[in-house]
């Protein structure tokens, strides 16, 4: 049980989280490196994935959060059947491909995307995907038509809609300005959240701005353009995220 997503989505009694080996993109400052990048991980069937499923639920799971998920959906539809009695979340980075959003409509009711990046030459260096501005606007725009605005069940948690996150990184404020461009020009009010995050965490190896911590003044700086932006809806971070201890520990516990 995940205790530390928004609060839609972690609510009061935690949010079913299952993390996925592997990745699609190649993100030099991520937090999860051992399982995106090196291979940690346990091999299971999709009927045990099916009773993972069920033993978070069973846990008290506000919903099942398939974390980084998009290699596997061929092998996650299967465990999806039948419904599951919570809502399924689409947790990723949003480097999806129209087709597979595609063969996931009915079957997730949450999507909880990133927006790392508008621009192509960032994308790049720091995630080896020039192509993902294009990529992710195409897909961002797919998932809120699948699932619409933002429902919420009886004690706000959120049963249906989508999250944007957005991980403000050190001397990249343009970049941020373009991504909360996006999400103004494209949606009206409420009709997606924004998180807008502050934890990045300066990684082993990391080189120029990627050395250090964002700044106060740069988050408020993006804080204030987002409001100016007239994105109300979402959630600020606390800048004492971008500590070390939220790295999550895989230990395999639960498999």
């Amino acid at each position: 049980l995940h205790h530390w997503e928004e609060p839609v989505i972690s609510g009061t009694r935690g949010s079913g989280a299952v993390f996925f080996s592997g990745c699609n993109l190649r993100c030099v400052f991520c937090q999860n490196h051992s399982i995106s990048a090196e291979g940690v991980g346990k091999r299971i069937t999709t009927a045990r994935l099916r009773e993972i499923f069920e033993e978070l639920i069973a846990q008290g799971a506000h919903n099942i959060n398939l974390v980084t998920p998009t290699h596997f959906v061929p092998w996650i539809l299967p465990a999806l059947e039948p419904p599951l009695p919570v809502p399924v979340v689409y947790n990723c980075g949003g480097y999806e491909s129209l087709g597979t959003l595609r063969t996931l409509e009915g079957r997730v009711q949450i999507y909880l995307p990133d927006l790392k990046y508008l621009d192509p030459a960032l994308a790049a260096r720091y995630s080896g995907a020039p192509d993902y501005p294009g990529v992710a606007k195409a897909a961002i725009l797919e998932m809120v038509r699948q699932v619409g605005a933002p429902q919420y069940d009886e004690e706000g948690i959120m049963r249906r809609g989508v999250l944007i996150r957005h991980l403000l990184l050190p001397g990249e404020m343009e970049n941020t300005r373009r991504c909360l461009d996006f999400v103004a020009e494209h949606f009206r009010p409420g009709e997606v959240l924004v998180s807008l995050m502050s934890q990045y965490t300066p990684q082993p190896g990391a080189e120029g701005n990627l050395r250090r911590h964002v700044t106060r003044a740069e988050y408020r700086a993006a804080v204030a353009y987002m409001e100016n932006c007239g994105i109300t809806d979402g959630y600020t971070q606390e800048r004492t995220s971008a500590r070390e201890e939220y790295t999550p520990a895989f230990d395999l516990r639960g498999i």
